[in-house]
């Protein structure tokens, strides 16, 4: 069963489904069956920048950046 994004243009709602093909979805904030179709995201927007984020800073903490100078550490992606 594949899993896909769907747009209501009822109420313009955005959601995922798990449905079986020749099942009709329908929105689970209005109940409409008229839903679009979406392609869907490979990940959730947002999780990968943290998960850098966060690595960067505990690489900097444990001083794996300790060999650049201050200007060049400023210049690193947050």
């Amino acid at each position: 069963m594949p899993l896909y994004d769907y747009h209501c243009p009822a109420c313009h709602a955005d959601f995922e489904l798990l449905v079986r093909s020749g099942t009709v979805p329908a929105c689970p904030h209005c109940r409409s069956t008229t839903v679009e179709r979406q392609l869907s995201r490979i990940a959730p927007a947002g999780t990968s920048a943290a998960l850098i984020a966060g690595a960067r800073r505990q690489a900097a903490k444990e001083g794996h950046f300790s060999h650049y100078s201050k200007a060049e550490r400023a210049k690193l992606p947050k």
